[in-house]
Order: structure tokens, then sequence, then C-alpha cells
């Protein structure tokens, strides 16, 4: 998969079939249309092209909303896009002026000046342009004139796409990660740079590398301890996640941090990736630290149980 981010610079796209969204999570509903565009494009001798934002709208025409959390960033939903087999991720660059294109302007100037498409896949009920006054009807309308197809996305498609990243945003707010990974096919994933925490965990024999979220958009599981899969440089370790503020060592800044199995190096200011795969008990005060270490000695064991089953 080819990645562009500069609309100044596309190179000139063989009969391309494109789609544009957010394709926020890349789960079920997604992976159907991915595959439909792969398919017409093959059909047509062509390129597959996903036209996405950064950033998200939203965020631009209503920067003080703060409401929406996404389910990935953007250097995530690349990653997992690439397991799909699109021949190019066209990132655009979304500000005031882009949002300001009229309606036709947004055809001509951008989709048919850019892409030269042969065909267009677009919701039933999509809308683009300033004041979101283009439709389907209006590309339909200039389609004689660009010579090209349009691919619609039926309505029930559509709902399922809503549907589930609704499951997925309440899942994970739940911290049901084994529904949301069901939802997406692949599990939960979160980035982030390890930097320096109090190195309480080291003290109790169980070293954690603290994970800063570097977008405040990202949407975090819900407070609690998990198991999951950490990857470090490509090399991938099972490991124990814990999302709260740590009540034990009365603590009530929220943190996220890791205790990464078989692994003993520094990483400080290195990007991990963590894999979610299951729940496994909600946060709680212990009495003691004692308390604590036996805790998570059972938390250990638990997770080495379903890690090793994956």
């Amino acid at each position: 998969m080819k990645v562009f981010r500069d609309l100044d610079n596309l190179p000139k796209f063989k009969n391309a079939v494109i789609t544009v969204g957010t394709f926020d999570g890349v789960h079920k509903g997604h992976q159907k249309i991915l595959a439909k565009l792969n398919s017409k494009a093959q059909e047509l001798d062509g390129e597959s092209i996903l036209i996405t934002f950064h950033p998200h709208p939203r965020f631009v025409i209503n920067p003080d909303d703060k409401s929406l959390k996404l389910i990935n960033t953007l250097d995530e939903k690349i990653k997992i896009l690439e397991k799909y087999n699109i021949d190019n991720l066209v990132i655009v660059p979304f500000n005031k002026d882009f949002s300001n294109l009229s309606a036709d302007e947004y055809i001509t100037s951008f989709l048919v000046n850019k892409f030269s498409p042969k065909c267009i896949a677009i919701g039933y009920d999509h809308h683009f342009g300033k004041g979101r006054k283009g439709d389907i009807n209006l590309l339909m309308k200039y389609q004689k004139e660009f010579n090209y197809e349009i691919l619609k996305i039926e309505k029930e498609e559509l709902a399922e796409i809503t549907i589930s990243s609704t499951k997925i945003r309440l899942a994970l707010n739940e911290g049901n990660v084994a529904v949301a990974k069901k939802l997406m096919h692949h599990a939960y994933i979160i980035e982030g740079f390890v930097t320096k925490g109090n190195q309480m965990g080291r003290t109790i024999g169980f070293p954690t590398a603290n994970i800063f979220i570097e977008k405040d958009y990202k949407l975090i599981p819900k407070n609690g301890s998990y198991a999951v899969f950490v990857s470090v440089n490509n090399k991938e370790y099972g490991g124990m996640l814990n999302i709260g503020v740590k009540p034990t060592f009365e603590e009530h800044k929220k943190t996220i941090e890791v205790n990464i199995f078989d692994f003993d190096r520094d990483i400080y200011g290195e990007k991990i990736c963590i894999k979610f795969i299951s729940f496994l008990r909600e946060e709680k005060k212990f009495d003691s630290i004692s308390d604590l270490k036996k805790q998570l000695t059972i938390d250990k064991l638990n997770v080495l149980k379903i890690i090793n089953h994956k």
C-alpha cells in the first residue's frame, strides 16, 4: 500500500477506483467496502484508492468539541489498512480552506482533478462540500461529463458500519476488548511512547513501562487490568497492563503502564504498540503492598494462561 499525504504530489493513477471516509476502527463493515473496492479495481484493471482526512473533520469544524474519541490514531489506521490490500491510501490534510470547497468544487477540483476516477464508491446518504450540500445525486449529475461509474454503498451496509463503530466504542468503554476484537477482526491497539514513572513497580518485582498517548482523542479502554501483547521494535512479548490511578499508592493521576514479560531492556523514549487481548479485573485498592504483590502474581499466571492459548 502506497501512502500519500500531499495533494500536490499525487501520481497519475491508473483507472482509479476511489472511496472516501474516516474508516475509524477499520472494522468488519469497513472491510466489506475495501473488498468491494479491490474487486472493482481488479475488474477495471485499475488501482484502489482510499481517501481519508487528517485531522478528523470534526476537530477542524468544531475545535471546542472534545467529545469525539477515535478508535484509531492515523498511524494505527495506516498499520491496520496495510492488511487489506488497498493499493493507495491518500491522507488529505483537512483544514478550513478544504472545508470551504463548494460541493461542485469538491467534485471537479478535488475528486476529478486529483484522481480522474473510473469508479467512485459512495454511500447512498454521503454528503460533502461546504454546508454538506453535495450528495450522490450531484455526483450522478457530473457522471457523463467526467466518465466515471458510481458504486452505491447501500443503506444496510452503512447501518452495519455505524452500528459496529458504536458497539466497538461501547465495548471498549466497558473494558470488553474481546467483543471489540470480534467486531474488528483484529485486536484493539494503542501506540505510545515509554516515559519515566515513579518506578514503584520495580521495587515490588513488577517493573512497568509507562505509556504516554500523544493524541488526546484516542479512546482509552476502561480502567482495570488487561492481558496484552506488546510490540517493541517489531518483536512481540506477552504482558499485563493496568489503566487507572494506582489507588494502593494513593496516586490520583491516570496512567497506562505495562509489565512486559521476559524483558529487561531500557526503552525510555521508544514507541511501543499494545494489543489488548482480554480484560482481567477491575482496579482496586489493596490493604497493603504485600496484598498487591500477591494479586499481581495471580494476574501474571492468568495472563500467561490466556496468551499461551492465542
